[in-house]
Parts: structure tokens; sequence; C-alpha cells
């Protein structure tokens, strides 16, 4: 993944870099630094926004699901 594929997913899903930083326990100027040349993203980064992004959709589908057999949402973590 380059900076460009990088920032153009973050943009996709809606994460800030600042958000992806604290979400990932990353200091922000680390993520800040990542270039294509001597800083590269690491190879982890690209599985963690799919995962990250499929949850989200996860919880979207769940939650209307939820709404529409009148489940109470906070039982269920």
């Amino acid at each position: 993944m380059n900076k460009q594929e990088f920032s153009d997913f973050l943009k996709d899903i809606n994460l800030s870099k600042k958000e992806f930083a604290e979400l990932s326990n990353i200091s922000y100027n680390t993520v800040n630094n990542w270039n294509d040349d001597n800083r590269p993203i690491p190879p982890w980064v690209e599985s963690w926004l799919k995962n990250y992004s499929k949850a989200n959709i996860y919880e979207d589908l769940k939650n209307k699901v939820f709404k529409i057999e009148n489940i109470e949402i906070n039982r269920y973590p």
C-alpha cells in the first residue's frame, strides 16, 4: 500500500489519520511520516483498514436489523 492508497482508503471509510493513529495505538507523527520511500507504510495496515471497514459495515447492518426487529441493542455488545 502506498501513501496515496492509504489516504484514499482513509477517506473512503471516513477515518482521519489522527483517528487511525488513536485506534491503532500509534503516534500520529509516525503515521504522518509514512511515505513511499524511506518510511513505507507497514504491511499490516492494509488488512487492518479492511477489517475496520468490514466491522463498521457489520455494526451498521446489525443495528438496522435490531431496529427492524425491535431488539434492544444495548443487550448485545
